[in-house]
């Protein structure tokens, strides 16, 4: 394989490109700490941005916001179940486009609006890690659904990041502003869902949001993160009333 493709393999989330699926690899220290020496270049390809060009709107919306009917099913089998497994954990509603944080006990922390994929679907496509980024194509864009046990990592810039799914290279990060077209803060502020789907799959949110209640818990530790489906029901998809087999 040439060299120019194990370093993209290498090199991190999502939307670098969209879905790129990277091997097993041994586990770096400092800066290239996570599985990729590249994940700084993923980072930025994933949000179609130069490294190091993040921002985000007040955090004034990252208080605790009212869940959907569907998302509290999924919080109230959660804590019927201890599906989390006393870990702090993340849902994920794709159909409304935010995020909501909750402690080990099940207690909502904050939320906040989300950037998602630029393609609704709930599966990544098979093989899509092996395409150069030009052959991944807008309706292949997507956002996983599914129960993930997250892992804090860093690109090569230092700049911490917490992977969802390290196979899908998808992962959770403060949103990025480079390319303006992109238009992200607006997107994040905007008062519709309608316009929060633009990244290659990764999970974007405000900078000030991640900083204050996504990395002192998951840039730290592993926790679980719920991303809901928007193609089928959370309850058929995570199979409410059976267990869980861990």
């Amino acid at each position: 394989m040439p060299f120019s493709s194990v370093f993209a393999r290498m090199a991190g989330p999502r939307e670098m490109p969209a879905g790129y699926r990277l091997p097993r690899l041994p586990r770096f220290s400092g800066p290239f700490a996570r599985r990729g020496a590249g994940a700084a270049l993923a980072l930025a390809l994933c949000l179609g941005a130069a490294p190091g060009a993040h921002a985000g709107p007040s955090d004034a919306a990252s208080v605790p916001a009212p869940l959907s009917s569907e998302t509290q099913q999924v919080a109230q089998w959660i804590s019927r179940t201890k599906d989390n497994q006393g870990l702090p954990y993340l849902l994920v509603d794709k159909r409304a486009a935010r995020v909501h944080v909750f402690n080990a006990a099940g207690v909502l922390q904050a939320s906040s609006a989300v950037l998602l994929g630029l393609a609704r679907g709930d599966h990544s496509v098979p093989g899509i890690g092996e395409r150069p980024m030009s052959a991944i194509a807008p309706h292949e864009r997507t956002t996983p659904a599914g129960r993930f046990v997250s892992e804090p990592g860093n690109n090569l810039q230092g700049e911490d990041i917490v992977w969802i799914d390290y196979d899908a290279a998808v992962s959770l990060h403060r949103v990025r502003t480079a390319n303006a077209a992109d238009r992200r803060l607006q997107r994040l502020a905007s008062a519709t869902v309608a316009d929060n789907r633009i990244s290659y799959g990764c999970v974007n949110v405000p900078q000030q949001f991640y900083d204050r209640n996504v990395a002192p818990v998951w840039g730290k530790k592993p926790g679980v993160i719920y991303v809901l489906p928007e193609t089928q029901t959370a309850a058929s998809f995570f199979g409410f009333g059976t267990a869980r087999k861990h």
